[in-house]
């Protein structure tokens, strides 16, 4: 693959039966151009995750993915609250979900630590009152 490929999402924070749509286009997408079934699972999984975090805590947000020779980009961007402290947000099992959320079978705590078990790299950028910006990097 000699160019960048690029795609761009919107995540609705208004609406759960479209969370995760645009990791399964992205899926699509890389299954068509040959990835190997490991690679195209990471992607998926760290996308999903990052996209139901930005529908549960941040009123939703955007996604853009840049596939290149050496990796695939994903930068997850939102204005939500921020995360107030980053460390305890990585623990497995701590949430800040609702519980009208976990009902919905959602914020079980797992989110952020999926999206950096499934990525080879993981920048978390978050400013209360501001929002977030998480870049996650898997190798190719």
């Amino acid at each position: 693959m000699s160019e960048t490929i690029k795609f761009h999402f919107d995540v609705d924070g208004q609406d759960f039966s479209s969370a995760g749509e645009a990791s399964v286009v992205v899926k699509k997408k890389l299954r068509q151009l040959g990835f190997p079934p490991d690679v195209i699972r990471k992607v998926s999984i760290a996308m999903y995750e990052g996209e139901i975090n930005m529908v549960i805590h941040a009123n939703g947000g955007t996604a853009d993915v840049w596939v290149d020779e050496d990796d695939i980009t994903i930068v997850l961007t939102d204005h939500g609250p921020g995360i107030p402290n980053l460390e305890l947000a990585m623990q497995e099992g701590y949430s800040t979900a609702r519980e009208n959320i976990r009902a919905l079978g959602f914020g079980a705590g797992m989110g952020l630590p999926n999206m950096k078990k499934y990525s080879d790299h993981m920048d978390i950028e978050t400013e209360i009152g501001v929002g977030t910006t998480i870049t996650m990097k898997v190798n190719l």
